[in-house]
């Protein structure tokens, strides 16, 4: 269980009243028309020379504020009797959560290019990544091999760490190259052998045979189900031959045809051992939705609890208005205030 989402909304619960602001706009049209219009009062004097002689002050200009105040605090009354409330919404997410293992081969065959525009490695990068932002409450960890494995980064919940691991995968980086395929699946395992999740899988990405590693791909998958870990597992070549880059020192880059050799038969007993399926990816499309098929077969089950807090907030607005109205009553019969 997790806070998923809290955000605030306000509103209004008797709406009705705002419709009072359209009296606001006449009222300043009346006011602006007596101020150029109006009578102006007028008191008698023997002599006028001296008032000629007397400059106008600030006060003059300053009157239009006792009327400003006024309308402030007209619309704050109105806004006050709309019964503005403060709605705080929190959803409350329950989840279990399922433990997942990725597992990519890093073996130098990862970077035959026939998952056009991309190689192996980059299309298979890309795609975990996308099902790592679609999970929400599941620990994911990443398992990598070529002539050995080991743990790129353990089960986790922060998928940042998790996205910038993967992004970083570099085919035929390892020091020993090859296809130990029985030994990633063990290292997987291993980590998931200790997990309390209601379900523990591992997807495991390769495009070729096992040919390195103390322990065969069976009697690792035979040790994944005797724990209830499942596995899918994806081989990942077109059928037949792809081009292979190779650095030549004299002519630069340059490709050979190379028979693709993924091991079907295998990587589909690992599977049905394990309860699990077998994909084959001949493309960047059909790795994308196998992996989209994976993450509609392992959908953690989420329940979300809606509540709502209200906090009335006519205080917020009646108080200024009346100090506003008080204010205004006080400067227009003192400094402001009208000869008759």
């Amino acid at each position: 269980m997790f806070d998923l989402l809290s955000k605030s909304n306000f509103s209004f619960q008797n709406k009705e009243f705002l419709w009072l602001l359209l009296l606001i706009p006449p009222l300043v049209a009346l006011y602006w028309w007596r101020e150029r219009n109006g009578r102006v009062a007028s008191l008698a004097f023997s002599s006028v020379a001296q008032a000629f002689q007397t400059r106008q002050g600030w006060v003059k200009e300053a009157r239009h504020a006792v009327f400003a105040m006024r309308v402030v605090a007209l619309i704050l009354l109105v806004l006050a009797l709309a019964r503005p409330v403060l709605e705080n919404q929190k959803q409350v997410l329950y989840a279990e959560g399922i433990d997942i293992m990725l597992v990519m081969d890093l073996s130098g065959s990862m970077l035959a290019e026939d998952f056009e525009p991309k190689n192996r490695m980059e299309a298979a990068k890309e795609v975990a990544q996308e099902f790592v932002r679609k999970r929400v409450s599941d620990r994911i960890g990443l398992v990598v091999f070529a002539g050995r494995s080991f743990t790129q980064c353990p089960l986790t919940l922060d998928y940042p760490l998790l996205l910038s691991m993967l992004n970083s995968l570099r085919a035929g980086s390892m020091q020993e190259d090859g296809t130990a395929i029985g030994m990633a699946i063990a290292t997987a395992v291993n980590r998931l052998r200790t997990s309390n999740a209601k379900s523990r899988i591992i997807v495991l990405l390769t495009d070729g045979q096992n040919n390195a590693g103390e322990i065969e791909p069976v009697t690792a998958a035979e040790l994944a189900a005797a724990l209830g870990i499942k596995i899918y597992a994806v081989g990942a070549g077109t059928q037949g031959y792809a081009n292979y880059p190779i650095i030549d020192p004299i002519f630069g880059k340059r490709y050979i045809r190379q028979k693709v050799d993924v091991d079907d038969a295998t990587l589909q007993r690992i599977a049905d051992i394990t309860g699990g399926k077998y994909f084959r990816a001949t493309d960047y499309e059909s790795l994308r939705r196998i992996y989209d098929e994976i993450d509609r077969l392992e959908k953690t089950k989420i329940e979300t609890e809606t509540y709502a807090e209200y906090k009335e907030e006519f205080a917020s607005f009646l108080v200024p208005a009346l100090l506003l109205l008080g204010l205004e009553w006080l400067l227009a019969n003192t400094r402001f205030r009208k000869i008759p």
